[in-house]
């Protein structure tokens, strides 16, 4: 059975928004880019230092890391959603809670809701990147830090970090891939992403094909952009003898 395709129904007007179908497609894909960055930086920044965390000597502190890790690697992903929408706002605090939801506009709160969640949870996968990065390097690199009278965090910052991070491009590539894929699933508290505006593009117009072609293609590009950019820096930071460099 053939399908009817009608790709014109992107420049139609859309029903309200005082835009078209195409108008809608492209405000989810801001917000999802927008989103992915955001929590990214969350991810990026909360996972190296629970990543060093735990490496460091002290049992601890690197207790710490690892329940941070299993805590978050463990609860489904929408559940951390709906716990960060729902029931967040009613731990910290009345003053804070009642601002959250009373004052901030809807669209605020899923964003940011969205963007705390999806960095806490890629965060505790990062950690494990960073770990794993660390502890494969090899032991004189530590020795050699401490032995020139640096202290164990500027051995950590001059010497094992840079190391390490040259080391990861490649899987922290794929995390920043599947925190982009996971944002979809943002749509389920009611943030007006891609996934979200298909919904919503398929009510109003019934054209099921068109609307989820589109951000299938939208999805694969951002994910093309995110490869082209972290295969440069691949490049850049090689180190020659190191990771294949030349």
């Amino acid at each position: 059975m053939g399908i009817d395709w009608n790709w014109g129904i992107f420049l139609e007007q859309a029903p309200f928004g005082n835009t078209t179908y195409l108008g809608w497609l492209w405000s989810g894909f801001q917000v999802t880019v927008a989103v992915s960055c955001c929590a990214w930086i969350i991810a990026f920044l909360v996972g190296s230092f629970f990543g060093i965390l735990r490496t460091v000597p002290n049992r601890w502190l690197s207790t710490i890391g690892t329940c941070y890790v299993e805590l978050f690697r463990n609860i489904p992903l929408i559940v951390q959603f709906f716990f960060w929408y729902l029931v967040a706002p009613e731990l910290v605090g009345e003053n804070l809670g009642m601002w959250f939801k009373a004052e901030l506009d809807p669209n605020v709160q899923f964003f940011l809701s969205s963007t705390i969640c999806l960095g806490l949870f890629t965060a505790a996968r990062v950690c494990e990147q960073v770990r794993a990065a660390i502890q494969s390097l090899p032991r004189g690199q530590k020795s050699a830090g401490l032995a020139m009278g640096l202290t164990l965090p500027q051995t950590y910052r001059y010497v094992l970090l840079p190391n390490a991070y040259r080391v990861i491009v490649p899987p922290m590539t794929s995390e920043m891939l599947n925190l982009v894929k996971n944002s979809a699933i943002a749509s389920t508290i009611g943030l007006v992403d891609l996934a979200a505006q298909a919904g919503k593009l398929l009510d109003y117009s019934a054209h099921a094909y068109e609307s989820f072609t589109a951000i299938t293609l939208a999805y694969v590009g951002i994910n093309l952009v995110i490869m082209l950019i972290m295969s440069l820096i691949e490049r850049k930071i090689r180190l020659p003898g190191n990771m294949g460099g030349k």
